[in-house]
């Protein structure tokens, strides 16, 4: 028990990632509340938390989300403040959206800027959440009538480090329908033997063509800390490469790229050169509708507004398609949902979140094109999820999504989404036939990754990969990846067994 996870709002990615920590990390202890009324879980954790978590000597490391008032907590605690402390940010107060400006509860950003503090470690799930949340504290703090503290941004950013969202892809390849089949080729020296370390790959939309895996066990240098952002070839690394610019700008971030000139026509010509045959039962499955997928959660900073808004407006154009919403519903749903449903009729395949993660990704196999139209996001677990699955992604060129996606799978208005997907609509076959790759690697860990100074039991890590264990990976049964990123940042590990 010498690592202590806390998560006090146990649920979506925050339970994803100590479920993993857990299962990954042998000697843990998890301690969690229900994710329902965040608010009071923000408010409140800490003292739950001081009276339920026992006392112990073994504890040396304890890792926590932003959710938790970490101050809170080790104030009340002094023995836990005596640990190397770990906190993790999903996402930030300070520039969560908000409905209308007045909404905006001081306190939660507040206590999010003194859990910094006091933490020894900080780590962001994406650039953009690491610059958005330490530049805006300077305004923020602006809000203080008088006696404001200074100097806070250059406090905190010396501890702070980004470490993409690791993720679990389970096996799909059952739900896979058989026009993306036709995509799967073999990896560079795969002999199809599954547990050769070359697997199978399937195109992604932004794979580099004729990408290597020859190199894909190569180590992470165990130099890496906080603020080392050199890309590390390896692992799971799947987007072209890009340098991680830790003194980048949002507006850096945000800029416009060259890469996105006349897609829709792009489009076209790249059928023309497509090599692809299809089946007489392939060549039935182009012609059904577009299935568009929407996966987020049922709340107003996804925007649900505009997506149906563009999705409306297709269907009073006649234009062929399907959707299904899915994603989680809190206490409060946005009365869009229930109109949309019923404006949309019977082009509704799925309405509504899916339990079963088994159902989940067999609604994202069968699915064309996902699509978001957040106004917050800083990281998208449920956009790459979907990409995995073979989809098309479609996302704002704002937030975290030109730091993930290239530019070629963004829009800048609700008019060039729509346009993007009229064009769709009118040749769901563009979508179809564009080639994805997905890395499937099978490759058991050396025993040196479990064994050095710097693993899970003190060695170094894949790159991608959060504490592989020494179990059998062969089956292909999914990897630990923060995969689909411009680059594999540091493991996880360094986190706990760094000095």
């Amino acid at each position: 028990m010498s690592i202590l996870l806390i998560e006090a709002f146990y649920g979506g990615s925050h339970k994803q990632l100590v479920d993993l920590l857990r299962e990954e990390i042998e000697d843990c202890v998890l301690f969690t509340l229900p994710a329902k009324k965040w608010h009071w879980r923000a408010r409140t954790a800490a003292l739950y938390f001081m009276q339920n978590v026992p006392p112990s000597t073994d504890y040396r490391i304890l890792f926590a989300s932003s959710v938790l008032n970490l101050t809170e907590l080790v104030a009340l605690r002094p023995d836990l403040g005596k640990l190397k402390k770990v906190l993790y940010f999903h996402e930030n107060q300070l520039t969560y959206p908000v409905q209308r400006c007045l909404e905006r509860d001081f306190q939660y950003g507040y206590n999010q800027i003194l859990s910094c503090l006091v933490a020894d470690i900080v780590v962001f799930n994406s650039a953009y959440n690491m610059e958005s949340f330490l530049t805006t504290i300077g305004t923020f703090m602006k809000r203080i009538p008088d006696y404001r503290p200074k100097q806070l941004e250059q406090l905190i950013r010396p501890k702070c480090q980004v470490l993409y969202f690791p993720m679990r892809f389970p096996d799909v390849s059952r739900f896979i329908p058989e026009h993306k089949k036709t995509r799967v080729v073999k990896a560079p020296g795969s002999n199809g033997n599954r547990s050769t370390n070359a697997s199978l790959f399937m195109d992604l939309p932004f794979q580099e063509k004729n990408i290597g895996i020859s190199d894909s066990t190569s180590l992470v240098s165990s130099d890496c800390g906080p603020g080392n952002g050199e890309a590390q070839s390896g692992f799971c690394s799947l987007l072209p490469k890009r340098s991680h610019n830790p003194s980048a700008t949002l507006d850096d971030m945000n800029k416009p790229t060259s890469e996105c000139t006349n897609i829709c026509e792009e489009e076209d010509s790249k059928l023309m050169t497509c090599s692809l045959s299809c089946t007489p039962e392939e060549l039935d499955y182009q012609q059904k509708p577009l299935h568009i997928v929407w996966p987020h959660r049922w709340e107003h900073d996804k925007d649900p507004e505009s997506f149906f808004q563009v999705l409306l407006k297709m269907k009073e154009m006649e234009l062929r398609f399907h959707v299904s919403v899915l994603g989680e519903t809190f206490t409060d749903v946005p009365d869009i949902f229930s109109e949309a449903k019923k404006a949309l009729g019977s082009t509704v395949l799925h309405w509504g979140y899916l339990p079963s993660r088994d159902e989940y990704f067999q609604v994202l196999c069968m699915a064309d094109v996902v699509i978001s139209t957040a106004k917050h996001e800083f990281f998208g677990v449920a956009m790459i999820e979907a990409v995995y699955c073979g989809c098309y992604p479609l996302c704002p060129k704002a937030l975290v999504y030109p730091e993930i996606f290239p530019a070629e799978y963004l829009y800048s208005t609700p008019e060039q989404l729509f346009k993007r997907l009229q064009n769709f609509c009118k040749r769901p076959d563009i979508v179809r036939k564009h080639l994805y790759k997905v890395a499937r690697l099978s490759v058991k860990p050396p025993d040196d990754v479990l064994q050095g100074p710097q693993g899970l039991k003190g060695g170094p890590a894949s790159p991608g990969f959060i504490g592989q264990t020494s179990r059998n990976c062969s089956e292909v049964k999914g990897c630990l990846c923060t995969s689909l990123l411009p680059f594999s940042p540091p493991p996880f590990p360094s986190l706990f067994f760094a000095n």
